[in-house]
């Protein structure tokens, strides 16, 4: 039976898509924990590459809705993780202050990237048996 959009409707009332596009959406949220209070995950990997375009942490912060402080603290936990620093800061003054997403820093994010592009695939895959038992979710 064929709903609206073109997608097969069973008899359950579960809908299946003719083009197996609903695990194409799905977003890991990948957080690596290294130990207690040692974690990076997407917050922490989004400001990385907003301070690396930005070149500061407060720009970074506004960008992404969080306050300067939040923001400093969460690159203060990042930079203890490391025995190299990931972002380094200088401090304001007449011409301003800045900081700088490191080389170090720039191949973690690059990295942390891969690990999630490498669990959509394993998503993709492991999960492609049980596409057609996905729910489509209501949109009010």
């Amino acid at each position: 039976m064929k709903g609206k959009s073109g997608t097969v409707v069973s008899l359950r009332g579960r809908s299946h898509s003719a083009h197996g596009k609903r695990l194409a959406r799905a977003v890991p949220r990948v957080r690596i924990v290294f130990g207690e209070a040692m974690r990076i995950g997407p917050g922490k990997a989004d400001l990385l590459e907003t301070i690396g375009r930005t070149g500061s942490i407060s720009a970074a912060g506004r960008e992404l809705g969080m306050s300067y402080r939040r923001a400093w603290l969460l690159v203060n936990e990042v930079n203890s993780i490391f025995a190299r620093p990931v972002v380094v800061a200088s401090t304001g003054g007449a011409h301003g202050g800045g900081a700088q997403l490191t080389d170090f820093g720039r191949a973690l994010v690059a990295a942390y990237r891969r690990i999630e592009e490498r669990t959509r695939i394993a998503i993709r895959e492991e999960l492609a048996p049980f596409e057609s038992d996905l729910v489509d979710s209501v949109q009010t």
